[in-house]
């Protein structure tokens, strides 16, 4: 379990949440040197105003801390991640959290730091779990989540394929599973050209990485996630602007990694399997050119509009040996598009399926979770916009519209009508501090899919 839990204790500073609201009743409740205290301090209540009282003897005693109203429309659930970087070292538990559950696993989120190059200063304030909720989970999801932040935040010097591919075997080691590891040529020979052909100008080799886990008995859940180590763009070179953050590229294997922790720890009874392209996007002469055309291993033939689009054609071949399984769930992560982060910003990752059924239930799980998701649509009238005149489809349609609908419509060609799939086009970085989210690496849409994947799987 992860360490900002304690263990019960009688001396636990108790931590009261009010709403501007609520506070004359909260404030009332207070003993009267309490009460001019926080009247002489200016508490007022609003979201995230922190006080701490002193007792008698000039310690600490009690903890005021300011929530949005339950009505607010910008309301945070994870407006208790806050206190972590407020509060002193010490034992605290929630004395009236209106939602304990997300009230303590945003305060988890909010204790972590990546201190790998530098010393931080780690938060040393540890909650007791709240009555009533499962800490182990808590614990869980919140050290997955820390694993995706960690694998994001280490700059691609340190996080090429052959990186990614050690954190995969580490957890496959950790949890008994099975892993496996297609490399460089071998691509190839094993009919992976679209990997190869990203992959083959990086000095580090392009890699498939393959994990299964679980009894073969069970449903089979295969995640894919796009593990492009850093993306130069390739010969369509990026600006500098956009080049600066790609070491987050490989955000979508991140998060499926963190994925896969949750559900082998939590013994989901599924035959789980993670797939992750590991390809460096980089310039050089072999370097894959727009206009070339290659097959895939599904078939089809593509034709390179744009080498920036490589991320869907790695998920592509990915995905076409996902989908020979027959998993009974296809779920795919990827840092897609920058049409998403237009259209919806970076905190709202859209969602693409044609089960009406599953998207109404990763909807509910992200509401639930504070794991926000929101479903476009795979509308078909864009479909024709990947023709290509040479081959059987164009990786990157010229005309600029709906970049994240016809990333999600490319995918959809490799993947069969009656399979159930899910894809995700997420960002995978907090580009400003938020409760419960520093700035960074972020781990996102795998904890509404693990609540999802419980309900159906646990």
């Amino acid at each position: 379990m992860t360490a900002v839990f304690a263990a019960p204790a009688s001396d636990a500073i108790p931590i009261t949440f009010a709403t501007r609201s609520s506070w004359e009743a909260d404030k009332a409740a207070l003993s009267a040197a309490a009460q001019r205290f926080a009247d002489s301090s200016g508490f007022t209540a609003k979201p995230g105003q922190f006080l701490g009282l002193p007792g008698p003897d000039g310690s600490l005693a009690q903890v005021l801390f300011g929530l949005d109203e339950a009505s607010a429309p910008a309301r945070d659930p994870f407006r208790a991640g806050q206190l972590p970087t407020l509060l002193p070292e010490g034992i605290y538990r929630f004395a009236n959290a209106p939602d304990a559950r997300l009230a303590a696993l945003a305060f988890a989120l909010g204790s972590y730091r990546f201190g790998r190059y530098r010393k931080t200063d780690t938060p040393n304030a540890r909650l007791v779990p709240p009555d009533g909720i499962d800490a182990a989970e808590i614990g869980r999801i919140s050290d997955a989540a820390a694993l995706a932040r960690d694998l994001i935040n280490t700059p691609a010097n340190d996080m090429g394929p052959d990186e990614l591919a050690a954190a995969a075997a580490a957890l496959a080691e950790r949890f008994g599973a099975t892993y496996a590891c297609i490399v460089g040529e071998d691509l190839r020979a094993k009919n992976f050209p679209l990997i190869h052909a990203v992959g083959r100008a990086s000095s580090r080799a392009p890699r498939l990485i393959d994990l299964t886990w679980g009894d073969a008995a069970h449903p089979r859940v295969t995640l894919v996630g796009k593990g492009v180590c850093f993306d130069t763009g390739g010969l369509d070179l990026k600006p500098s602007g956009s080049m600066l953050l790609m070491k987050k590229d490989m955000g979508g294997a991140a998060n499926v990694l963190a994925l896969a922790q949750m559900v082998m720890d939590a013994g989901l009874k599924v035959r789980l399997r993670v797939l992750i392209p590991a390809v460096e996007n980089a310039v050089a002469g072999n370097a894959f050119r727009p206009l070339d055309v290659f097959p895939s291993r599904k078939g089809p033939t593509v034709e390179i509009g744009n080498t920036d689009a490589e991320g869907r054609l790695v998920l592509a071949d990915a995905l076409a040996l996902a989908d020979e399984d027959k998993p009974d769930l296809l779920i795919d992560l990827g840092t897609l598009t920058g049409a998403a982060r237009v259209a919806l910003g970076p905190d709202l990752p859209p969602f693409y399926t044609n089960d009406d059924a599953l998207a109404d239930d990763l909807s509910r799980s992200a509401r639930e979770e504070n794991d926000p998701l929101w479903r476009l649509p795979l509308w078909p009238a864009y479909d024709k916009w990947l023709d290509s005149k040479v081959a059987d489809i164009n990786n990157a349609p010229s005309n600029g519209f709906a970049g994240s609908i016809t990333c999600a419509l490319f995918l959809q060609r490799f993947v069969e009508p009656t399979t159930r799939w899910l894809h995700v086009d997420i960002y995978g970085w907090t580009p400003t501090a938020k409760p419960g989210r520093p700035e960074g690496g972020e781990c996102q849409a795998a904890r509404a899919i693990f609540h999802l994947l419980s309900q159906r799987y646990g």
